[in-house]
């Protein structure tokens, strides 16, 4: 009988050992449960590729390097702290900065995520803009867009792409793009409930204090927003109801999630802000939905065609199917389903039309056929159309696409631009889901040697999410 005692004596010091052992937060913090969901982690991304792709056409990108890396680089740090039950690893999580004054932030399924530049220069430190970013977070996590969409049911998955791309956008702009979805509207409209905002500023929190910032940053950007309520309120606030308390609410989670030396404001949070106030004002979100326009942006400028030789440094843009390298000297001009890259002096307008004389695009594109030599045989058709004076100069070579079999072929045309003869150099590859990868790679004939290296180095450095 003392034997078993004993045991127990020892078992329960054991417990208390480990207890005392953990740290406070882990004991304390509220406990967060995934709701109830009837579509698949795959459906998520599906459904948030596809709204990245139509919230890229409508949207203006901040199209900066400097600014892009930084907001990379943080929503990264917050994505590898969330808690292991709520990461899904088929996610695929990207981070950029969308050209409006208004303050607002959206994150779509499978973790595509856009700041406003309002955002970024209303917060007044980093943790603030961790903040909001972290609730988005959150709401991927929980996979809060389709539960939602759960109880439209027996809606299919793309008769509730509009609303969630209209919804988790908010406001009227968010009308104008799922609108243009080509989703025919159905009676459910998605907003994120109280409850759902809830677990979000509740997970938001924690992520926040795993990832090294102090929650309470997070409560007081909230307050930042509401006391921007104005005349009908910021964007964000459209779908992200006040659950009640909110503040409150934060505060006591951040009481129990212990973090010392909280990172609160950088050298690069304040470098980023900076350069975004010498950019000049930015356009709102009512701007942007009344111009009607898609973008990329035209420049109003003639490209130039003196231009620096491609760097050998390279840095990585993350598309929404594809992940690329590219001269860390050339910048990227558009997004969505194609992205265009080149260097200043290479690109601006030409007759009302945006041109590169030097620099690549590329994209996605559904393919005509299985079989890779006719679909781009059939894509080569399909740009010789706008360009009567394009002709192949080559066969097609087997390259190295991305790790995969691809083809490449070399064709040459007359720019409109200057006159001169410029070769065209093209890699496709198939993506699993039955569309092609392209790029086309662009530069006057008498500089062809100095860019194909370039151009080779970006096709076998893709890195595609199919």
């Amino acid at each position: 009988m003392n034997r078993i005692k004993n045991v127990r004596a020892s078992v329960s010091a054991l417990i208390l050992a480990v207890l005392v052992a953990m740290p406070l937060g882990i004991l304390a913090q509220t406990r967060v449960v995934a709701p109830k969901n009837s579509y698949s982690v795959s459906d998520d991304v599906k459904l948030g590729r596809q709204a990245a792709m139509d919230a890229e056409r409508q949207l203006p990108m901040v199209n900066d390097y400097e600014v892009q890396d930084y907001i990379n680089r943080l929503g990264r740090r917050l994505v590898e702290a969330i808690p292991r039950e709520f990461q899904h690893p088929e996610f695929q999580y990207s981070f950029k900065v969308v050209n409006a004054r208004d303050i607002n932030a959206f994150a779509l399924p499978g973790g595509f995520t856009y700041v406003n530049r309002g955002l970024i220069e209303v917060a007044r430190n980093e943790g603030e803009l961790a903040g909001v970013m972290a609730h988005e977070l959150s709401h991927v996590a929980l996979r809060h867009g389709t539960a939602q969409a759960t109880k439209a049911r027996p809606y299919a998955v793309g008769s509730v792409l509009g609303q969630i791309l209209g919804a988790v956008v908010g406001g009227g702009l968010g009308q104008v793009i799922g609108a243009t979805s080509q989703i025919v509207p159905g009676v459910f409209v998605l907003k994120y409930s109280r409850e759902y905002e809830r677990q979000a500023d509740t997970l938001g929190a924690q992520i926040m204090a795993r990832a090294g910032y102090d929650p309470r940053d997070l409560a007081n950007m909230f307050r930042t927003i509401e006391q921007q309520s104005g005349s009908g309120g910021p964007e964000w606030l459209s779908s992200h109801p006040n659950p009640g308390n909110r503040y409150e609410a934060i505060i006591r989670e951040a009481q129990m999630l212990r973090v010392e030396n909280p990172v609160r404001d950088s050298y690069d949070f304040n470098r980023v802000r900076a350069r975004l106030r010498d950019m000049g004002r930015a356009p709102s979100m009512e701007e942007i939905g009344r111009s009607g326009q898609r973008y990329p942006t035209s420049t109003g400028r003639t490209p130039t065609g003196r231009v620096e030789y491609p760097s050998t440094r390279y840095r990585n843009f993350n598309g929404n199917l594809f992940e690329i390298a590219v001269p860390d000297n050339w910048r990227n001009l558009s997004g969505g389903s194609e992205v265009t890259f080149a260097p200043e002096g290479a690109y601006g307008d030409y007759q009302g039309r945006s041109v590169i004389t030097h620099g690549a695009m590329v994209g996605v594109t559904s393919a005509t056929s299985r079989d890779l030599r006719r679909a781009t045989d059939d894509f080569i058709r399909s740009l010789a159309q706008g360009n009567t004076q394009l002709r192949q100069s080559t066969g097609y070579r087997y390259e190295n696409v991305g790790n995969r079999n691809g083809l490449s072929t070399v064709l040459t045309n007359i720019s409109e631009v200057t006159g001169r003869t410029e070769v065209i150099q093209i890699f496709t590859a198939m993506l699993r889901n039955g569309e092609m990868f392209y790029l086309i790679g662009v530069a006057p004939q008498d500089e062809y040697r100095t860019y194909q290296n370039t151009f080779f180095n970006m096709a076998r450095s893709v890195r595609f999410f199919d």
